[in-house]
């Protein structure tokens, strides 16, 4: 039985094992990535079944990010993880064809199911 594969995209460490931890535990596969690039690299030759980005990456956007892997994969549900509160940072999700956008502070019991519905298996 194949899992579903998430591919995370955080460059805090704390964040990133809690997620892992959590996704895991309800049956994903989960690959992290730190830095976006090379999620870009990997993405042209293989998608996940969701994506999870942090907005506030080391090296690219995670708007921008966003955009290019949608042109390789415009199906591919993203969801995207933010510690800016502002109504404008939400706007451009959405405006990039965004599914779910959590918090930072967001509660980790919640994150699984939040990818479930993006998964067929």
């Amino acid at each position: 039985m194949q899992r579903e594969t998430v591919w995370l995209v955080e460059d805090e460490q704390g964040i990133a094992d809690t997620l892992v931890y959590m996704l895991q535990q309800e049956g994903f596969a989960v690959e992290v990535f730190e830095r976006g690039l090379p999620v870009l690299d990997k993405a042209r030759q293989q998608a996940p079944d969701v994506m999870i980005l942090d907005v506030g990456l080391p090296d690219i956007s995670g708007f921008e990010l966003c955009r290019q892997l949608l042109a390789l994969h415009p199906a591919l549900p993203v969801l995207f993880l933010t510690a800016e509160v502002k109504r404008s940072i939400a706007c451009l999700g959405w405006k990039l064809a965004l599914t779910t956008m959590w918090l930072n502070r967001f509660h980790p019991a919640k994150c699984a199911p939040g990818c479930a519905p993006y998964c067929v298996g």
